[in-house]
C-alpha cells in the first residue's frame, strides 16, 4: 500500500518572489483528495478531506449526520485507494441502511456548506436532540485549551491551511485532537475519536473557525454541551444553539471571549 496517500501534506515545488527577485524553493501543503463514503457498497458523498483519521471521519460523519445512532452500529470501515481519490467502505446494520436509503441526498463536492444538496427546509435543518451534559466550565480554561490546541497543531504549523477541532476537559486539557482542510470535517474527526472511545461528553468542543448552524448540530449530536469557536458565529448559529440547549462560545482572543448563549455553564472564578 503507498502510505503517502495517507499523509496530510505534500511536497511540492513552487516559485517565490523576494526581494525583487524570483526563485523556485520546495514547500509543504496540506494534502486535499475526493473521498468518496460508501454505504453498504452504496455511494453516499464525496467529502474534500485530508486523508488522515480516516475511521475516526467514518464514525464521526456517520453519527454528526444521523446515519447511526450510536458508534456499535459501525460495522466496519475499509479503504479503497483509486487514481482520483479514495473510497472509505462503511458497513452498517441493514435497517439503518434503509433508513439511509429513503432520505439519500446528492452532498457531492461539500467542504464549506453543510447543506448542499438538500431537497427540502426540513431535510436541510432537521431537529437536534436537546444537550443534557451538566459542565462548569472555568473561563481560563478556554484560553488553557486554546494554546495547547495550537501548539500540537502539526499540519497548522507546518502548511498554515489547516483547519484543528479538539475536544478538552472542563480544565482546559485537550483530549482529542483532528486537523483537515475542511472545518466540517475535523469536527467529524474529533467527535468519531470522541465516541470511539466511549469517553465522556463532558467536556468542551474548541474549533478552530467560525461557529455555523451545521458546527452547532454536529456539537449537540454528541451531547457535547460547550462549543467554542476561534471566529464568531452566525446567527442560525445561535439560534439552534439557544433552541437545543448547547453553550455557544466565540471570538476567542486571550482572555476575552463571547458567550451567545446559555451562559449558565460558565463558572465564575475567584
Amino acid at each position: 500500500m503507498n502510505t503517502s496517500v495517507f499523509a496530510g501534506t505534500r511536497s511540492i515545488q513552487r516559485q517565490e518572489w523576494r526581494r525583487g527577485e524570483l526563485c523556485e524553493n520546495g514547500d509543504t501543503v496540506v494534502a486535499e483528495v475526493p473521498i468518496a463514503l460508501v454505504y453498504n457498497g452504496v455511494s453516499h458523498v464525496v467529502m474534500m478531506a485530508t486523508p488522515q483519521d480516516l475511521e475516526d471521519f467514518a464514525l464521526g460523519f456517520s453519527l454528526s449526520e444521523g446515519i447511526l445512532e450510536r458508534p456499535g452500529q459501525l460495522l466496519g470501515v475499509d479503504v479503497h485507494t483509486h487514481k482520483l481519490g479514495l473510497e472509505l467502505h462503511i458497513e452498517i446494520p441493514a435497517r439503518a441502511f434503509m433508513a439511509l436509503k429513503e432520505r439519500r441526498r446528492n452532498l457531492t463536492g461539500r467542504t464549506g456548506c453543510g447543506l448542499c444538496g438538500a431537497e427540502s427546509l426540513e431535510q436541510a435543518m432537521p431537529a437536534s436532540r436537546p444537550v443534557t451534559t451538566a459542565l462548569s466550565l472555568p473561563p481560563a480554561a478556554i484560553g488553557a485549551a486554546l494554546n495547547r490546541m495550537q501548539a500540537r497543531q502539526s499540519l497548522r504549523g507546518e502548511t498554515g491551511a489547516a483547519h484543528g477541532a479538539a475536544f478538552c476537559s472542563a480544565e482546559g486539557e485537550v483530549l482529542f485532537l483532528r486537523e483537515d482542510v475542511g472545518r466540517h470535517n475535523a469536527l467529524d474527526k474529533v467527535l468519531g475519536a470522541l465516541q470511539r472511545a466511549g469517553a465522556s461528553p463532558q467536556g468542551f468542543l474548541l474549533v478552530s473557525s467560525r461557529a455555523s448552524y451545521e458546527m452547532v448540530a454536529k456539537a449537540a449530536s454528541a451531547n457535547v454541551p460547550v462549543l467554542v469557536a476561534v471566529s464568531a458565529a452566525t446567527s442560525l448559529a445561535i439560534e439552534h444553539a439557544q433552541v437545543c440547549g448547547l453553550t455557544l462560545l466565540g471570538l476567542v482572543q486571550g482572555e476575552r471571549h463571547l458567550v451567545y448563549t446559555h451562559p449558565q455553564r460558565m463558572r465564575a472564578e475567584a
